[in-house]
């Protein structure tokens, strides 16, 4: 039997960010725990534009093939993890455009946040995403990794200083999601565009 599909997705497309480095950490972390085939969508080369598409997206009918090589990786998944920091008590503009490109992609399935920041650790930021994959029929898990002072938690090189803590919040997070996702897996389908 094959492994639930995991989809990184990093949130941050600002040059110099801290999330590639934490993404780049979970990253190893989702590989290592094995439950998942994991996939990682970098939101700033992947460089959608700001929603282009005539259609809603409730239809799945893409003229745009940006939107359906979004499309394609994003139903492939089963379970999904955003790695965001916290802007002004939110989350980058680019992380709600990748979402509200689609819709049926996204319901029925795990998702678990990354998150990072100052005092807060990104808390807000997760707070407001979770209303939004709520709408989307997203199923988010409790167990979250949240990293305050990131900028504490970079060495000189930029990688990210991991520790007990976060290892084992990750590994935590990681098992909720195969517990949440797995019961889900039957009503996920993939969208049929001429539906």
């Amino acid at each position: 039997m094959s492994k639930p599909v995991l989809l990184i997705i990093l949130g941050s497309t600002r040059p110099g960010r801290a999330g590639q480095a934490v993404t780049e950490w979970f990253t190893e972390q989702a590989r290592a725990h094995g439950g998942f085939e994991v996939d990682v969508a970098d939101l700033a080369e992947l460089d959608l534009p700001l929603f282009d598409e005539p259609n809603h997206p409730m239809t799945g009918n893409y003229v745009h093939e940006h939107t359906r090589a979004w499309s394609a990786r994003v139903a492939r998944a089963n379970a999904f993890v955003l790695v965001t920091p916290e802007y002004n008590h939110g989350y980058p503009a680019a992380l709600k455009n990748a979402l509200d490109y689609l819709n049926r992609e996204w319901r029925y399935k795990a998702v678990g946040f990354v998150s990072y920041g100052g005092v807060s650790a990104g808390s807000r930021a997760v707070q407001q995403l979770k209303q939004v994959v709520t709408a989307l029929r997203m199923v988010p898990v409790v167990d979250a990794v949240a990293v305050p002072f990131i900028a504490q938690r970079l060495d000189e090189s930029r990688t990210f200083r991991r520790d007990e803590i976060t290892d084992s919040a990750a590994k935590q997070m990681l098992d909720e999601l195969l517990n949440v996702g797995t019961p889900l897996a039957p009503l996920q389908t993939t969208p049929d565009p001429s539906s």
